[in-house]
């Protein structure tokens, strides 16, 4: 007789904790299922994101960021330090204790909501039953109303550059070097590429980026991307555009590499090689062929508008379905299924997403670009404010970038907000909470900001929509 709940979560990673909390604070009896172990061979609840995405690479951004200001922002501080040095053993081992004190910390949560944890690969069977493969080989079946499936994401990894581990490696391998690379190669200018392309920069490694794209960052607003094309160039990041990898070798303990542009083919040798192309969807062994749920084109599990798989009781959640893969993206629909189930009135709005790059300088956004909105129709209306004006900025000695309003030309209803520069992971927060209660630009305006604070970027943004900015020409 296997156990019954009311609800098993598939994954424990940033959807499927959420679900499971929320589900437990509904009063449902409610089962985990994971498989991720850390390095003592223990459950490490929290999935990537906690062990080695989001909260891991923080960690060493911030680090890094610590001993590069040393050498070149402090000095205009009137600071000088010599001989600053990298304890790398240090550098890594702060992040470990952060990655085991937020992975506990979910373990915690799980024993204060009642929710019973299994350390194990689970498999959706069919009638809404539950395998799970235990790490001790041992196998057991649970079974539930309703199943959360969240199994979450995986890198791509290249058919002519595969991950070796020491060499050739993934964004986790990127976490755990031993020592700074002297030549370190990326493959691929998104958010996992340049943002630990960063981290070993800073450090002293020469990094080159490919990007096969022959434009920076597609997905963000250009003149943003212009601005942190041209800063990541003044740290040192090599980036290159329309670079596309076709070979990649170990010999001699380091990667010789092959790749084309305009200009034809290219060799590069580098002593490690971060492939950071993206991620897929993680359902490998998740579905039994008769479970009923389907999977598109992609490998992701096929949902509607409320994370349902149309089977009975099957939702899925995360990166394991469309959307971006944004950790809290899986978040809200962890929880928005949670309250479906328990008969509440659950929620995500996709269009006010905030998207953020953790580089130096920070990049974010949310809504609509002007590209978007030219190929929609929609009449706007745009305007803009740098940093270099903002009295905040200029005493932090981060005076780089600009706040990017858009409303529409009509009703002024704010339809996005991109962002580039210091603290710009924080300062969308208050654009993402306007355009959730469809606020104006003039809404924005006649809000009242403290000075001195980089929030009066967005302010002084507002303003110029209607070209009335104080502090610049409009």
């Amino acid at each position: 007789m296997s156990d019954k709940f009311d609800v098993i979560v598939i994954g424990g990673g940033p959807a499927g904790y959420h679900a499971a909390i929320r589900a437990a604070q509904l009063g449902l009896k409610t089962a985990v299922v994971d498989a991720w172990a850390g390095k003592d061979g223990k459950a490490a609840l929290g999935g990537t994101c906690l062990n080695v995405g989001c909260i891991p690479s923080k960690a060493l951004l911030d680090s890094s960021k610590q001993f590069y200001n040393l050498a070149h922002n402090l000095p205009a501080h009137g600071i000088s330090v010599e001989n600053a040095k990298v304890d790398l053993k240090t550098f890594i081992g702060r992040k470990e204790k952060i990655v085991k004190q937020f992975t506990g910390g979910v373990a915690q949560l799980f024993k204060a909501n009642k929710i019973t944890s299994y350390f194990g690969t689970g498999k959706l069977l069919k009638g809404n039953e539950v395998e799970i493969s235990g790490n001790d080989g041992q196998k057991q079946t649970i079974s539930a109303t309703n199943v959360i499936l969240a199994s979450g994401s995986v890198p791509i990894e290249l058919p002519f550059a595969k991950f070796d581990g020491k060499h050739i490696i993934d964004n986790a391998g990127a976490l755990e070097l031993d020592a700074v690379p002297k030549r370190l190669g990326v493959i691929g200018a998104g958010v996992i590429g340049l943002e630990l392309g960063s981290v070993w920069r800073r450090l002293g490694a020469e990094v080159t980026v490919l990007e096969a794209l022959p434009e920076f960052l597609g997905a963000a607003d250009p003149d943003i991307a212009k601005v942190a094309f041209k800063e990541f160039g003044k740290l040192g990041l090599d980036i290159k555009l329309g670079a596309k990898l076709t070979k990649a070798e170990v010999s001699k303990n380091e990667v010789h590499i092959t790749y084309n542009d305009k200009d034809g083919d290219h060799d590069l040798v580098v002593d490690k090689l971060l492939v950071a192309v993206g991620r897929r969807a993680y359902t490998d062994g998740l579905l039994s062929e008769d479970c009923g749920v389907k999977l598109d084109e992609r490998g992701r599990i096929v949902v509607d508008e409320h994370c349902h798989t149309g089977v009975d009781g099957v939702w899925a959640v995360g990166d394991a379905v469309r959307g971006p893969m944004l950790a809290h993206k899986g978040f809200e629909e962890g929880m928005a299924v949670a309250e479906w189930i328990g008969g509440k009135a659950g929620h995500v709005n996709y269009d006010t997403i905030p998207w953020v790059i953790y580089t130096e300088p920070e990049i974010a956004w949310a809504g609509k670009t002007e590209k978007q909105l030219k190929e929609e129709g929609v009449p706007y209306k745009v305007g803009s404010f740098p940093f270099a004006a903002v009295g905040r900025a200029v005493a932090m000695n981060e005076a780089i970038g600009q706040v990017k309003m858009i409303a529409h030309a009509e009703t002024d209803r704010i339809l996005g907000v991109h962002m580039v520069g210091p603290g710009v992971s924080e300062l969308i927060a208050e654009c993402v909470v306007a355009m959730e209660f469809k606020g104006s630009a003039e809404d924005m305006a006649r809000i009242v900001h403290a000075h001195p604070t980089l929030s009066e970027a967005v302010h002084e943004a507002a303003l110029s929509v209607d070209k009335r900015a104080i502090h610049k020409g409009n």
